[in-house]
């Protein structure tokens, strides 16, 4: 996350903050209630609704989205701290194939690493970070790694195979 101090202007309302940030690649310049969630702001506020809400106590990972390129629990951010910065949703990661799916969620799909798909997007955030290596990645590693994301679904297998299996196949493989 950015360390930009929100020096934005205040409304009629003190309650209000503006702010602006790149969403998805794209400027955004808005005003929120300064108790306003991250996560609640992409779904009610930008129709962002890949994001999940899975406990609202960062102890799931369903809401995890990119700040400033590293994957962050969105239901522990504020709107307002987004103020200058560059945030990646779901809706943004993508790929250049036919189907448009992004690597890590092709090796989910062909894994069968996702089951009822809930927690399927914060698990991609995550991975996008995780494989940010040059080096394969362990099957610790990779288990280390998704600690902070909960998959009631799939016993996590799948998922972490999914992502050693990506992962042995070079940086090249990831980047889209």
């Amino acid at each position: 996350m950015s360390h930009h101090a929100v020096t934005t202007e205040r409304s009629a309302d003190a309650h209000r903050v503006a702010i602006s940030y790149v969403l998805n690649g794209g400027p955004v310049s808005c005003e929120v209630d300064a108790r306003t969630l991250l996560v609640h702001h992409l779904r009610e506020e930008r129709n962002l609704t890949g994001t999940h809400v899975g406990c609202d106590t960062s102890q799931c990972g369903a809401c995890a989205v990119h700040v400033d390129g590293r994957a962050v629990k969105s239901c522990t951010v504020l709107a307002a701290q987004v103020h200058g910065c560059e945030v990646t949703t779901i809706e943004g990661v993508r790929g250049e194939g036919p189907d448009g799916l992004h690597p890590v969620q092709e090796a989910l799909r062909r894994k069968h690493g996702l089951q009822c798909g809930f927690c399927t997007p914060g698990v991609v955030m995550t991975a996008l970070n995780l494989l940010e290596t040059d080096e394969p990645l362990t099957t610790a590693q990779v288990q280390h790694g998704l600690t902070g994301n909960i998959c009631r679904c799939t016993g996590y297998q799948n998922i972490v195979d999914a992502l050693v299996e990506l992962s042995a196949a070079g940086p090249e493989s990831v980047d889209e």
